[in-house]
């Protein structure tokens, strides 16, 4: 693993490439405007609840805005549901488990991960969660499921089921699904979002709700709602970099352990002459199978998630490395000579773009004191077991100086030191599932997500499964 600067571990050994390239030698400049002529738009659909983007947020709150009743529509862009999760291969899913093995990431989380046939999942079993026996650590420590020599709850998926699996989710709980849609801007009455404009093969479209939930990962409604937003990283975390992941099959995983414990000089040294000969280079990770590996490519820095030249700029680096490090691989490394590429991930995988500027947020400062927030809406395991888990407030899914709109996953109201874990795919899921459920509930109630009874959204999240900590409690470190 790789030692970052606030001296938590990187789970995947890998390293940060800056590549050295001028910004402006990668932007182009605009050479001009055109005005479009006004035109009518057709209303393609009016709905209570418009979700925008089908990743983790975005399926998580259609399932729980429909199962509380509101017409809900869920927008997505590709022809299949999970984000990151799925077209973005990122087939980890971090820890949903505290230090002492209690699962504090549930609701919509816990149940996408049980609806998977036991052959799209794996992980260790929950008699190991919080397990500190140096062998179980050791055994799953190699499948990124132990940190910090304890076992946690963090299983490899298969992206195929997982896509099914919130296809079914979504459905089953009555919200309607419009793949192949592109939102390209909010639709807006004064500084009321009421919707949303679509581009897609039919046309421009637009799309009236009652109540916009934005789940793109980039902010795209509320930024162009006018919403107030931030963009500041820490330049020395992998957080704000970007990578297109890759699934290898023909590989034997099994194999390939077996050589990093038995010669760990001879595996020191093949990493140490992949990186010479390649410059950048990354290690395999197991996935759900020991046959199939994935690869999160390297992960450059330096790159915008919002430019297209930026966007193009890291497919074309990240595929060109793919079959450098798959010749290398094929010849040097155990387990790997029969090798072939599965599958590119059809997604980028973008860490960091914006953060809405919310009502409130999630601070280092909280919950590194271990502050529990009235309105909290989940709990997230913290980054080590120093720290106690991490408090989420509803505040920060609830950007300040728009109505009707809420946001959830990766860009929620954070600072950046946050942002690191409340990215994840786990915290997606609870965020989403809080924003769809106060989408529903605001309307019902007749007022602004703002105004919302958070007593009302609580009771209403722990119905549906989500773990909150008791009115009045604090935080607990887990047991050195």
């Amino acid at each position: 693993m790789t030692r970052k600067a606030d001296g938590t571990n990187t789970p995947y050994g890998s390293e940060i490439f800056k590549v050295q390239q001028h910004r402006e030698g990668r932007r182009r400049v605009m050479k001009g405007a055109i005005v479009e002529p006004a035109r009518e738009i057709p209303v393609f659909d009016e709905v209570d609840v418009l979700v925008i983007g089908g990743g983790p947020a975005g399926t998580a709150a259609a399932t729980s805005a429909a199962r509380l009743g509101a017409r809900t529509l869920l927008v997505e862009r590709h022809n299949h549901l999970g984000g990151l999760a799925t077209g973005g291969l990122v087939i980890w899913i971090d820890r949903m488990t505290d230090w002492e093995g209690k699962p504090v990431i549930r609701g919509f989380a816990e149940e996408v991960l049980a609806r998977l046939p036991r052959d799209a999942i794996h992980g260790p079993a929950a008699a190991d969660w919080g397990s500190r026996e140096p062998g179980s650590v050791a055994h799953w420590g190699r499948r990124f499921s132990a940190f910090h020599g304890v076992v946690t709850w963090a299983p490899m998926t298969d992206p195929e089921w997982m896509k099914q699996t919130l296809a079914t989710l979504v459905r089953e709980a009555g919200a309607e699904l419009l793949l192949h849609a592109w939102a390209a801007r909010p639709l807006m009455e004064e500084s009321r979002v009421a919707g949303a404009i679509l581009e897609s093969k039919q046309g421009r479209l637009a799309i009236r709700a009652k109540r916009v939930v934005d789940t793109t990962g980039d902010g795209d409604m509320f930024v162009q709602a006018g919403a107030a937003h931030d963009e500041d990283i820490d330049e020395n975390s992998i957080h704000h970099c970007m990578n297109v992941a890759w699934l290898w099959a023909g590989v034997d995983m099994a194999r390939w352990f077996h050589f990093a414990a038995t010669d760990p000089e001879g595996h020191k040294a093949f990493l140490s002459e992949g990186r010479a000969r390649l410059g950048l280079f990354e290690p395999p990770m197991a996935s759900w199978r020991d046959d199939v590996c994935v690869f999160m490519g390297p992960r450059y820095s330096g790159f915008s998630a919002v430019s297209l030249d930026d966007l193009t700029a890291v497919e074309t680096l990240s595929r060109d490395k793919l079959f450098e490090m798959l010749a290398h691989f094929r010849r040097h490394a155990p387990g790997f000579e029969k090798a072939w590429v599965m599958l590119t991930a059809p997604q980028m995988g973008v860490r960091h773009s914006r953060r809405a500027r919310g009502l409130g947020g999630v601070s280092a400062a909280d919950w590194k004191r271990g502050h529990v927030h009235a309105d909290e809406i989940g709990v997230s395991p913290s980054l080590t077991p120093h720290f106690p888990s991490v408090s989420v407030p509803y505040r920060a899914l609830v950007p300040a100086g728009v109505d009707n709109l809420l946001v959830a996953g990766r860009h929620i109201a954070c600072d950046a030191s946050s942002h690191g874990f409340m990215r994840e795919i786990p915290q997606c899921w609870m965020t989403g599932q809080a924003a769809g459920a106060a989408a529903a509930l605001s309307l019902a109630a007749g007022c602004t997500p703002a105004a919302l009874d958070v007593a009302a959204l609580r009771a209403a999240l722990v119905r549906q499964g989500v773990h909150l900590h008791e009115p009045g409690a604090a935080a607990t470190r887990a047991a050195e």
